[in-house]
C-alpha cells in the first residue's frame, strides 16, 4: 500500500483522473475497478470516481508495486489493458501478428504503450506465460519491423532460444518474406528483377537508389511480379532478396513505379487524385524455408502464413 497526500496544485481533481496521472502505469479500466472494489480509498474510505480531492486529503493505493514505475518503455506493457493483436498464428515458441498500418512497433523515441512489442508482452504477462520479475533479461521480443505506415506479418519470439533461432534464420535468409503493393503505372515487364545501389541518408531516414557502386550504397535486389492492372493502379507482388531500408518503396519508384500513398518516394500529385496518405504496401505472406537446423523450431519448417485480408487491395481490386 502506498499513500499519497494531496497538495495544493492537485486539489480540485477528480479522484480517478489524479490517480491516473499519479500512476501513469496503471491502465485506465483497472483504475476504475480498483475504485469500486475500494482498492483506492479517499482519507481511509471507499469513494466515487468522480469525488473531487482537497488539500490535505490522503489517498491510500492498494496497487502493484509495479505500477508505480517510471514509465519506459521496457514496461509500457503494464498500460495495456486489452490488448490489441491480430494473431496470424501463435505457439509456445512464437507469435505472428497482423500489424496494422499505422502502428508502431517500438516507440519513437518517446513513451509509447500503443505500439506492437507491448502489446505482445501484455498479452503473455496477461496469460501467465512471461512473468517479467521472475526474468533477469528475457522479455518478449519482435524479431522483425515494418515501417508504421507499412503493415504486415512480424515475429515475435516469446523465450530466449526462439528469438536466437529466428534472428538467425533472418540473417542467413531462410525465411521467405512476400509484400503486395499497389503501384501507380504497369510495371513493364509485368514481372522482373529490380538490381541497383542504395545509399542511406541516416539524418532524412531516406534512401537513394544508385545505378553504379558508390562509396557507402549497398547491393539491393527486388524480384516482382505484376498480379492485376487498372485504372492506371497495378497489384503487385514483391520478394526482397536483399533487406535495405525503404527497399521496395524506393526502388519501385526509381523504376518509374512509386507506390501509391506514399509520400516520401511517390507523388504527391498523384497520391491526392486517390487520397491516400499511407503507402500501399503490405508484407502479407511468410515461409519457413529452414533447409538447416532451426532446434526447437523445427516444427515450423516448410510452414506458411498469410494474411488474407488487406483493404487496399480489397478497395482497389476487389
Amino acid at each position: 500500500m502506498k499513500e499519497i497526500s494531496v497538495g495544493k496544485n492537485d486539489a480540485g481533481q477528480r479522484l480517478d483522473r489524479f490517480v491516473g496521472k499519479a500512476v501513469p502505469l496503471l491502465p485506465e479500466a483497472l483504475l476504475q475497478k480498483y475504485i469500486r472494489l475500494k482498492r483506492i480509498k479517499l482519507n481511509g474510505k471507499g469513494a466515487k470516481r468522480d469525488a473531487r480531492i482537497n488539500e490535505g486529503d490522503i489517498l491510500q493505493l492498494y496497487i502493484n508495486d509495479e505500477f508505480f514505475e517510471r514509465p519506459r518503455e521496457e514496461n509500457s506493457y503494464l498500460k495495456v489493458g486489452t490488448p490489441r493483436l491480430d494473431i496470424v498464428y501463435e505457439d509456445e515458441n512464437i507469435l505472428l501478428a497482423d500489424k496494422k498500418q499505422g502502428m508502431l512497433c517500438h516507440s519513437a523515441g518517446k513513451w509509447d504503450y500503443n505500439t506492437l512489442v507491448a502489446n505482445i508482452q501484455a498479452r503473455a504477462y496477461q496469460n501467465g506465460e512471461w512473468r517479467p520479475r521472475e526474468e533477469n533479461s528475457f522479455a518478449p521480443a519482435l524479431c522483425n519491423r515494418i515501417d508504421r505506415n507499412t503493415g504486415g506479418i512480424v515475429i515475435a519470439a516469446k523465450n530466449a532460444e526462439a528469438l536466437r533461432i529466428i534472428n538467425e534464420k533472418i540473417r542467413d535468409r531462410e525465411i521467405d518474406k512476400r509484400y503486395m503493393c499497389v503501384v501507380h503505372g504497369r510495371p513493364t515487364p509485368v514481372s522482373g528483377m529490380l538490381e541497383g545501389y542504395i545509399f542511406k541518408d541516416a539524418k532524412k531516414n531516406q534512401v537513394y537508389v544508385k545505378d553504379r557502386p558508390e562509396q557507402g550504397a549497398r547491393t539491393a535486389v527486388t524480384q516482382y511480379r505484376t498480379l492485376k492492372s487498372r485504372s492506371g493502379l497495378s497489384l503487385v507482388e514483391c520478394r526482397l532478396l536483399t533487406g535495405r531500408t525503404h527497399q521496395i518503396r524506393a526502388q519501385m519508384a526509381h523504376a518509374g513505379w512509386p507506390l501509391l500513398g506514399d509520400g516520401k518516394y511517390g507523388s504527391e500529385r498523384q497520391n491526392k487524385a486517390f487520397g491516400e496518405k499511407g503507402q500501399a504496401l503490405y508484407s502479407y505472406k511468410l515461409h519457413f524455408d529452414f533447409p538447416t537446423d532451426a532446434g526447437v523450431l523445427n516444427y515450423l519448417r516448410g510452414r506458411e502464413f498469410c494474411v488474407e485480408k488487406i483493404d487496399f487491395v480489397d478497395k482497389y481490386f476487389g
